[in-house]
């Protein structure tokens, strides 16, 4: 195994996905080439949906979070496996939607959603729409008149925490684009808002303190301060929560620097502290809820390239220049985010050569990774980069006119095209 149950090497000394031969796939479906290993997708959806049940009680449930990765195959993967969606934009809602997916089990979220998201979310029916601001909330409650519905709402709250993760990827601070401050008091008036709006259905709160957390000391500090949020306005306005969302954010291991993470035993002990909390406040414990995205694709996932140029700058580096890059995968440029890469060809070889790997375009910054130790590629062997089944299809882009890779199911033993790969007729499909 290689950093995740995914990821073997077989007796030809392969790197194996799901159990496939790394170099078979390519050959099928050449390169670049996401792959996903959906065995492991649904053992994690069922881990979290069965200790959902078990330490947050029978009504809390998994919401997977989309923009992880959002494709059609995946939601109807999703729905079978009973948990929830949640949507941050009409195109997400677009395509649950299209894969079937039960409408009414999808949280719509989004700081900045226009009108028009808002009465498209009602159209379709989704069951919660997560209100990030008093704007909102006036809009929202002004279409749903105009449609003759009741628009069934959870609002943002920030409860001002520091997670300690990439500043880009903090969302629960006092300083932030999202949702309505506990602290500034705007939180409050947000839910006496709320409640006196005549076409919103308030079902409870949302929070979400930041992404790619690996200690649990913030989920715990979330729910203390949620809690106390709950109890603050059953106090002043009589009105109880029936759902406390507190967002999503559980890291994943994508090096072996990287700590181990026992999932159950996090969600057995915030239950603990759930149940805690509202013994001490006197509360009934409302449905807990939370949106783990990264935490159920990404360790699932690994994407294949083929080697172009090996080329040592003497004195400095070795670089090492393969078919894809920033286009299909941002995240290094973005926020330095480190991989393990491997040698698919030579996996079980010793990674003994020092490089840096860059990918195709036509610029600097292009890089997937600095300073690396891979077995010795040359022109031709496919290289590896695991752990990307999450933020690299969904952040994926055409820079330099590359069409975008497949995205390659694998599941019992066999692979199948979820996303085909992009055409040059596909780069030119919107222009007249």
């Amino acid at each position: 195994m290689l950093l995740h149950p995914s990821f073997d090497v077989n007796d030809q000394g392969h790197l194996t996905i799901g159990g496939l031969d790394s170099a078979v796939l390519s050959d099928t479906y050449g390169t670049p080439a996401y792959y996903l290993d959906i065995d492991a997708v649904r053992a994690m959806c069922r881990m979290y949906k069965k200790n959902f049940e078990t330490y947050f009680g029978g009504a809390s449930t998994p919401i997977y979070a989309g923009k992880a990765l959002c494709i059609k195959k995946l939601y109807s993967i999703i729905a079978e496996e009973g948990l929830m969606a949640d949507c941050v934009s009409p195109g997400e809602l677009h395509t649950a939607h299209a894969a079937g997916f039960p409408m009414e089990k999808v949280f719509f979220h989004g700081n900045n959603k226009t009108d028009a998201d808002l009465t498209y979310a009602l159209e379709l029916g989704v069951g919660h729409i997560v209100v990030d601001g008093l704007d909102e909330l006036h809009a929202l409650n002004a279409i749903a008149g105009n449609l003759g519905k009741n628009a069934t709402v959870l609002l943002r709250i920030t409860p001002g925490i520091d997670p300690h993760t990439h500043q880009k990827i903090i969302t629960g601070n006092v300083d932030s684009k999202f949702g309505m401050a506990i602290q500034t008091g705007q939180a409050m008036e947000f839910v006496k808002a709320a409640l006196a709006a005549e076409n919103i259905v308030l079902d409870g709160f949302h929070c979400h303190v930041g992404s790619q957390i690996f200690d649990i000391a913030p989920f715990r500090e979330a729910a203390e301060i949620m809690l106390a949020f709950v109890a603050r306005v059953r106090s002043e306005y009589g009105f109880m929560a029936k759902i406390l969302n507190i967002g999503g954010g559980f890291g994943v291991r994508y090096t072996e620097e990287d700590p181990e993470i026992d999932y159950e035993a996090n969600i057995r002990a915030l239950g603990e502290e759930f149940d805690a909390i509202c013994a001490e406040l006197n509360l009934p414990k409302p449905a807990i809820m939370m949106e783990p995205g990264r935490s159920i694709v990404a360790a699932a996932g690994a994407t294949v390239y083929t080697v172009g140029t090996v080329k040592t700058v003497t004195g400095f580096r070795s670089y090492v220049s393969v078919d894809g890059g920033m286009p299909d995968n941002p995240r290094y440029t973005l926020y330095g985010s480190r991989y393990t890469i491997v040698n698919a060809d030579r996996a079980d070889a010793p990674a003994d050569f020092e490089c840096t790997l860059a990918g195709r375009c036509c610029e600097s910054g292009d890089l997937l990774a600095e300073g690396i130790r891979i077995a010795r590629p040359e022109r031709g062997t496919h290289l590896a980069v695991l752990v990307t089944g999450a933020y690299n299809h969904s952040m994926a882009s055409n820079y330099n006119r590359i069409p975008r890779p497949p995205v390659i199911f694998i599941e019992n033993g066999q692979s199948s095209v979820a996303v085909r790969r992009e055409t040059y007729e596909d780069l030119l499909a919107l222009e007249d």
